[in-house]
């Protein structure tokens, strides 16, 4: 019983370790993104989607690797942080990264239209695009494989039985919140005449 106490304690630091760490990149993405640049003139905003990766193409090999390293890591750790703070092992691989994905392409979108009123940023869907792409890379390659490796060591670790007792999307859930008890009943009124 010890063990299992534990390993929920694992859980909750883990979560909050997550959320501190998406806020402070939360904060340092809106630092970089939303703070106003002394330029001499602006572009247009780009609102024709693979319009600005085409013209990045087009200044070299080098210069668009930066220009798209840069857009692909923006929120790229969205997509780890997002998925450590929920906190849950249980949950289907593509759910999980359609849900992180949309919503770093949510956060991507509020960066972009907030653009809008700061000096010297400039609109680009592009940007959207490379940082979604991020968010999905990221998530793919270190997610699937961690939520792995804490299942194994919560079922080592955990104390819990290979006859598959407690095991299943929900068990992790259920296990730390423990129970609500009965569902609750409703008495029937009858309408008056």
């Amino acid at each position: 019983m010890q063990r299992q106490g534990s390993s929920g304690s694992a859980a909750v630091v883990v979560r909050v370790a997550g959320f501190a760490l998406l806020l402070a990149h939360l904060m340092l993405v809106a630092w970089v993104t939303l703070r106003p640049l002394d330029v001499a003139w602006v572009a247009a905003p780009n609102l024709t989607p693979l319009a600005g990766i085409k013209a990045d193409l087009a200044l070299g090999p080098a210069e668009a690797a930066r220009r798209f390293g840069e857009g692909l890591l923006l929120l790229a750790p969205l997509g780890v942080l997002l998925p450590m703070a929920e906190g849950r092992l249980y949950v289907s691989p593509w759910a999980s990264l359609a849900r992180t994905v949309a919503a770093g392409a949510l956060v991507s979108l509020a960066v972009e239209l907030l653009q809008t009123a700061v000096p010297g940023q400039v609109v680009d869907v592009d940007s959207l695009l490379l940082n979604s792409a991020g968010v999905a890379l990221a998530h793919l390659l270190v997610v699937p494989a961690g939520r792995a490796r804490l299942r194994r060591r919560e079922d080592v670790g955990g104390g819990r039985s290979s006859s598959g007792t407690g095991r299943g999307p929900g068990a992790a859930l259920l296990r730390e919140e423990g129970s609500q008890g009965p569902t609750p009943t409703i008495t029937r009124v009858g309408v008056a005449p």
